[in-house]
């Protein structure tokens, strides 16, 4: 069962899909009953499976020691291996991964529009998510992160609002580009390295011996730069974030929730699992300019969210914002204060995991929302004048009509902002703390970006659900029961994790100390 773990989580979702066949044959296409429940049932073993592993997993051991690893010869002649893994960077994702997949489908409960396509793309998209975060193999892991970008297109091309369409090709065109840098860097890394191979592990001692130069600029400058700029346009930074807010108001609830709670940790994890350990002098020289970014994505995403009168697009930017934590935490990997690396490296590691709980149960609230009354808007009647708004009705004194969803809104809201006791405000601490040790100005201009949080989320608080009720809204239902389904397990592990942060910390730690041992050898 060790050895075919990491294999069942990646390929379970491609049995599912795969299953959904013969029941359209026999039930028609648009019978959603089975298809939901199929891709209920695969995403709920999944999850066991990830559970299991979990329960299993010795942080202690490196990802060639663990048990759990599964390397076989898959194109010998060219030395790509099937090789998957699990270590302390990884297996924070993978239990994510898992977890919002199936809470994403028990979302997705009401979806009637060509079923069968919906439900079976989420599993591909599923297991190509999975796969990204296992792969040890540069190779396959390109594969994986490729697999991800076709059912992404079709599940906010098809099953999006107004301008689907428009921000799935915006989505698609500015993956594919930064895949393109991607491939150039995997080519690269291949035909450089003694011997040649694709292995993450391999790599990690050859890589050092690049001595090589294209038009006067060092190969592994090069193939940093190529790395980034794929990573960057993921994560987002600023300026490659535009696709971002679009793809999120556009995209069916499910499908924002998966965007903003593991796809943008990709493209962090991607550094932190290639870029980092590869290419350790090339992030001590990109480091400073690294947080400077992070402070920019901080400030800009906040502001941004601040001037929103949509619900769902406030919540995207905030996401822009919060992930800039991660970037600064990340580059406090080069200081000269162990515990200062130490704690930007795991509060960036940290942030990815929390900030995908926060980000998910945010957008499922907006949904819930917009399924009832069928907008997003923040604003009361003509606070601005925007055509958009002609004829709509803002909200006002929900908090009275649907207490119960003015609770679970409240409790992400300040989770969103960094309350303490809360999970989000652990890991924004330690990302300060590591950006304090090494880049004192910048954090100190970034902490600004908690202040923004707070305006942004209690304004839009204010707006929704305090003062008089609106009468349009006198027959809004509260919240159901698969609603509360969705959102427990989520807030639950928001305040666990807030409360007593040692369970991740454990985890993660010997995996980021390996990466920080690695990049402070060159320094």
């Amino acid at each position: 069962m060790e050895s075919s773990i990491l294999t069942l989580l990646i390929f379970v979702p491609v049995a599912g899909a795969v299953l959904m066949l013969p029941f359209a044959m026999l039930y028609g296409k648009e019978n959603a009953h089975y298809y939901k429940w199929i891709a209920a049932i695969t995403t709920g073993i999944q999850l066991v499976l990830a559970g299991i592993l979990y329960l299993n997993f010795d942080p202690a051991l490196s990802v060639t020691e663990s048990p759990f690893t599964v390397q076989l010869e898959w194109i010998k002649h060219f030395n790509i291996q099937y090789f998957l893994g699990v270590d302390g960077l990884s297996i924070p994702m993978v239990l994510l991964t898992a977890l919002l997949s199936f809470i994403c489908i028990i979302s997705s409960w009401k979806i009637d529009k060509q079923p069968l396509g919906y439900f079976s793309l989420f599993l591909l998209l599923d297991a190509g998510m999975m796969g990204v975060f296992l792969s040890l193999d540069f190779f396959l892991f390109y594969i994986f992160w490729e697999v991800m970008l076709l059912p992404m297109y079709f599940l906010i091309g098809i099953w999006g609002g107004p301008q689907r369409m428009y921000a799935a090709i915006k989505f698609f065109l500015y993956t594919l580009f930064g895949s393109v840098f991607m491939l150039l860097a995997l080519l690269a890394l291949y035909y450089y390295s003694d011997p040649h191979t694709f292995s993450l592990i391999t790599l990690i001692h050859t890589v050092g011996s690049i001595d090589a130069t294209i038009w006067g600029l060092s190969v592994k400058y090069l193939i940093w730069m190529s790395l980034f700029i794929g990573f960057a346009i993921k994560v987002p930074i600023v300026p490659f974030h535009t696709w971002l807010p679009l793809a999120h108001v556009e995209a069916p609830t499910a499908i924002s929730v998966i965007l903003a709670g593991v796809l943008l940790k990709m493209g962090t994890y991607g550094l932190l699992r290639i870029s980092y350990p590869l290419l350790p002098g090339e992030v001590v020289n990109f480091a400073y300019i690294l947080a400077v970014l992070g402070v920019i994505n901080i400030i800009w995403g906040a502001t941004n969210a601040i001037a929103q009168i949509d619900m769902k697009k406030m919540v995207a930017y905030s996401s822009v914002s919060h992930m800039g934590y991660v970037l600064l935490g990340m580059a406090a990997a080069i200081s000269d204060s162990p515990a200062g690396a130490q704690a930007g490296m795991n509060g960036a590691l940290m942030q990815m995991f929390n900030h995908g709980t926060i980000t998910a149960m945010l957008f499922l609230l907006v949904g819930m929302l917009y399924d009832r009354a069928h907008h997003r808007w923040i604003v009361f009647p003509n606070d601005y004048e925007k055509p958009e708004l002609a004829g709509q009705q803002g909200f006002g004194g929900l908090g009275a009509k649907v207490p119960v969803y003015t609770a679970f809104v409240a409790f992400a809201f300040f989770a969103g902002l960094g309350l303490p006791a809360l999970s989000g405000f652990i890991s924004e601490a330690m990302c300060f703390i590591g950006g304090f040790s090494v880049f004192r100005t910048l954090t100190i201009i970034g902490t600004l970006g908690i202040l923004l949080n707070a305006i942004y989320f209690l304004r839009a608080y204010q707006r929704i659900f305090l003062g008089p009720l609106n009468e349009t809204y006198k027959d809004l239902t509260d919240i159901s029961h698969r609603e509360l389904f969705t959102l427990i397990p989520l807030a639950v592990l928001i305040l666990f994790l807030g409360v007593y942060p040692a369970p991740l910390l454990d985890m993660i730690s010997p995996a980021m100390d390996g990466i920080i041992k690695i990049v402070q050898s060159v320094i």
